[in-house]
């Protein structure tokens, strides 16, 4: 057995998960919305299988969707990519994750990794004999520092692994955190790896600010981004890979040899999706954001300490007024005594390093959150 999977314990996602179901829990963990996606998207794909292509598609992904795709992007952020030689699709933005670390990374190459992170980012680094070095962000804003960046980035930086809008935390990286990204990465030569799966799930007015659109940065990032996340449909696993040429050309390659395809009539349904016009996408995070408000106010009025959601499906708590200092001693005890399942954030640290914050996803119909904060409110009244 290969240790580095042999000893990898089971994801805090489905251990959570498992114990929702096990114990009949409401579910606010695992990252999913309640909502079954956009009726005229699942059509889409539901006719293009039954009228459309199903044998091997392009491995690079259908025209029609890579077009779409340098066409969104031009639209919503700016970006002049060319469909032809500068976009991919992947089955899912974990795939074109593992394909870009698989097809940048060598042995003994060191890569920057901003913690807390997406559980996949560490064990994909070290299958590829890279070697982590951690910036550890620290609640509740999670901001860059120049220090933290200085001593992680070194002249053996090959590549950052870095996550905007930013999961578990739900917060979203300032102008000057992004423009001090940037810097280091030309000082240093080294690669970003954008996972940008959040981009459209952002809230209050703002908008997402890609890192291959950062000064210097077109010809030294990898942007990724997901349809399931965009369109509310998170089991569709179709992933977009953005990169110049020369990069594009390699990660092309590892892309062969992990799936190298993606389902022809899910691409088919994206494409659609991503030319519907603006109001579909703003009333999209409209309806997130009225959930996030809905249950940031159920939480703050039974006493919680929340800390603001900017994006995701996700929002956090502080639980060190509630005098609790193990995450997973409390969430585990909240689905097992109170019958709600939540994520202890020290799963997205390598070490552990901040045990006070809990997680929880807010993308479920009404119904849902508010038997949650029901069930919720005997635990402030117990730590009361």
């Amino acid at each position: 057995m290969n240790p580095l999977f042999a000893n990898i314990p089971t994801t805090i996602f489905e251990v959570m998960s498992g114990l929702a179901r096990d114990t009949g829990a409401i579910n606010l963990g695992q990252g999913f919305p309640d909502d079954p996606g956009p009726e005229d998207v699942r059509r889409k794909a539901a006719d293009a299988v039954l009228n459309g292509y199903n044998q091997y598609p392009s491995m690079m992904g259908l025209p029609e969707l890579r077009g779409a795709i340098a066409a969104h992007y031009a639209h919503w952020q700016g970006l002049d990519l060319d469909a032809g030689t500068e976009v991919m699709v992947t089955s899912g933005a974990t795939e074109a994750l593992a394909g870009a670390i698989l097809a940048l990374v060598e042995p003994g190459d060191e890569v920057v990794l901003f913690e807390p992170m997406y559980d996949a980012y560490l064990p994909l680094v070290r299958l590829a004999g890279g070697i982590p070095r951690f910036v550890t962000l620290q609640p509740p804003h999670f901001r860059l520092t120049e220090e933290a960046l200085a001593k992680a980035f070194s002249p053996k930086t090959k590549a950052v692994v870095f996550n905007n809008p930013l999961n578990p935390t739900a917060t979203i990286f300032s102008a000057e955190d992004l423009a001090l990204l940037a810097d280091f990465c030309r000082r240093f030569d080294a690669i970003a790896i954008s996972d940008e799966v959040w981009e459209h799930v952002v809230f209050d007015g703002r908008r997402h600010q890609p890192v291959l659109g950062l000064e210097g940065m077109r010809d030294r990032s990898v942007k990724i981004g997901s349809a399931g996340k965009i369109f509310n449909l998170t089991g569709w696993k179709v992933g977009f890979v953005c990169a110049a040429p020369p990069i594009m050309r390699v990660l092309a390659k590892a892309h062969q040899f992990l799936t190298f395809t993606t389902p022809p009539n899910l691409q088919s349904a994206v494409a659609y999706g991503l030319a519907k016009d603006d109001a579909f996408f703003e009333g999209l995070r409209g309806d997130l954001a009225r959930s996030r408000d809905r249950f940031t106010a159920g939480l703050e009025t039974l006493g919680f300490d929340v800390i603001p959601s900017q994006g995701t499906y996700f929002l956090n708590i502080d639980i060190a007024p509630l005098g609790e200092s193990d995450d997973v001693a409390f969430c585990r005890r909240l689905v097992m005594e109170h019958g709600v399942a939540a994520i202890p954030v020290s799963a997205f640290y390598a070490n552990g390093a901040v045990k006070n914050v809990v997680r929880f996803c807010f993308a479920k119909k009404d119904e849902t959150l508010d038997a949650g904060l029901e069930r919720l409110a005997g635990i402030v009244r117990k730590a009361a």
